[in-house]
C-alpha cells in the first residue's frame, strides 16, 4: 500500500497512511478470534461467514447493536483504551444470548478525531478479547478519520454482531408462567450504562478518576472502567442443564425497563431487591448524586447483569451451572400472575 497516500488529504487531517498501519497492528488480533466458519482474512470489502446449520430444524439469525456511550470519556482521561472494546462486544452479544443465540460474529466501527495505529490497535485488542469471551468471530470492521467533527485525542466505539439459534431452541418468555423462579447473575460493576448520570454525580475529571477508594481497594477510574461482564458461555451452560424460559440483559433502563422486557403478557415479577449484594460503586453513586432508590433501579444494574427465569423444578440445576460457568447468582424472586411489569421489595 506504499503507493495510496495524498499529502492533500493529509493536510486536511487524513493520514491514510496511518490507516495502513492500524490494519497492520491490529491483524493478528483480529485473526485471533477466529472460529470455523471464517472466510479469508481482514481487508475485504465484505467479512464473510458460512454459518454451520447441520442439525438445525429451523435456524434463526439473531443481530444486535450498541455501543459504549459516555464509559469512553473515562478511557480518555485515563488514556487507557485496552478494555473498552470488551464493552462494546459485551453490549451486543449479552443481548442476542438472551434469546438463546450463539453469536457468530462481530464487526466494529471506531470513529476518531486523529487515527493514531497505536492506540486503534489498543481498541481493537479489547474487542477480539471480547470476541473470544463470547466465542465469535471479529471478521471486519471500519476506522474512520473525522478531524473536526472528534477532538483529536477522542473517539467513538460501536458495533454489531450476528448469532443463530434453532428456533425450536429459542428462548423467547411463550412458556413463562406463574411461580416460575427469577434468578439474577452478577454484574462486574457499572458496565456501560449510565455514565452521563455517573459523571455528573462524582465530578468525574482528570484528578477524581486518580483517587484511590478505599470501598474498592482501587482508584475510582480502575473501578468505573470495569469491562461488562460477557455472559454468552454462561448462558450456553445455563440453556444446557435447566429448563430457561426467559432472559434478560439488564442494561440502560435498569430493572424496571428491562425484567418486563422478558415477560409475556399476563405475568408480574416479584422481585426481593434485598436477595444480591449491592456493590460499593452503586452505593457511593446513590449517596454523591442523592439519588432516589427507584431512580438508581431505573438507570443502573444494581449488580445484576442477567436475570433468567426457570421453572421451580430447575432452580438447582440453574445455580449449579452458573456457579460451573464461574458467575454468582441468587434467587431474585418468583413470577405471579398479574400485570406485565416488576415490583421491587
Amino acid at each position: 500500500m506504499t503507493e495510496s497516500r495524498s499529502e492533500s488529504y493529509k493536510a486536511a487531517g487524513v493520514d491514510v497512511t496511518a490507516g495502513y498501519e492500524s490494519v497492520k497492528l491490529m491483524k493478528p488480533m483480529v485473526e485471533s478470534t477466529f472460529i470455523p466458519g471464517v472466510i479469508g482474512s481482514l481487508g475485504g470489502f465484505g467479512g464473510l461467514f458460512a454459518p454451520d446449520i447441520k442439525g438445525m430444524e429451523e435456524p434463526v439469525l439473531v443481530s444486535g447493536t450498541d455501543g459504549v456511550g459516555t464509559k469512553l470519556k473515562l478511557a480518555f482521561l485515563m488514556d487507557k483504551h485496552d478494555t473498552i472494546g470488551i464493552d462494546a462486544v459485551a453490549m451486543c452479544v449479552n443481548d442476542i444470548a438472551c434469546c438463546g443465540a450463539q453469536p457468530l460474529f462481530f464487526l466494529d466501527y471506531i470513529a476518531v478525531g486523529k487515527n493514531i495505529p497505536a492506540r486503534v490497535a489498543s481498541i481493537v485488542s479489547g474487542i477480539a478479547e471480547g470476541c473470544r469471551q463470547a466465542g465469535c468471530a471479529l471478521i471486519g470492521g471500519e476506522t474512520a478519520e473525522m478531524p473536526g467533527f472528534y477532538p483529536e485525542n477522542e473517539y467513538d466505539v460501536a458495533g454489531f454482531s450476528v448469532g443463530m439459534v434453532d428456533k425450536p431452541k429459542m428462548i423467547d418468555s411463550s412458556r413463562l408462567q406463574a411461580g416460575d423462579v427469577i434468578i439474577g447473575v452478577a454484574s462486574s460493576g457499572v458496565h456501560s450504562n449510565g455514565y452521563s448520570l455517573v459523571r455528573k454525580t462524582l465530578g468525574i475529571n482528570e484528578k477524581s478518576v486518580s483517587r484511590y477508594m478505599d470501598e474498592f481497594g482501587k482508584t475510582l477510574g480502575e473501578e468505573l472502567l470495569t469491562p461488562t461482564r460477557i455472559y454468552v458461555k454462561a448462558v450456553q451452560k445455563l440453556a444446557a442443564s435447566a429448563d430457561v424460559k426467559a432472559l434478560s440483559h439488564i442494561t440502560g433502563g435498569g430493572f424496571y425497563e428491562n425484567i418486563p422486557r422478558m415477560l409475556c403478557e399476563g405475568i408480574h415479577a416479584n422481585i426481593d431487591k434485598s436477595a444480591a449484594p449491592v456493590p460499593a460503586v452503586f452505593d457511593v453513586i446513590a449517596k454523591a448524586g442523592k439519588i432516589p432508590e427507584r431512580d438508581m433501579y431505573n438507570t443502573f444494574n444494581m449488580g445484576i447483569g442477567l436475570v433468567a427465569a426457570v421453572a421451580k423444578t430447575d432452580v438447582d440445576k440453574a445455580l449449579s451451572a452458573l456457579a460451573e460457568a464461574g458467575e454468582s447468582a441468587y434467587i431474585l424472586g418468583e413470577t405471579v400472575h398479574g400485570e406485565r411489569g416488576i415490583t421491587l421489595k
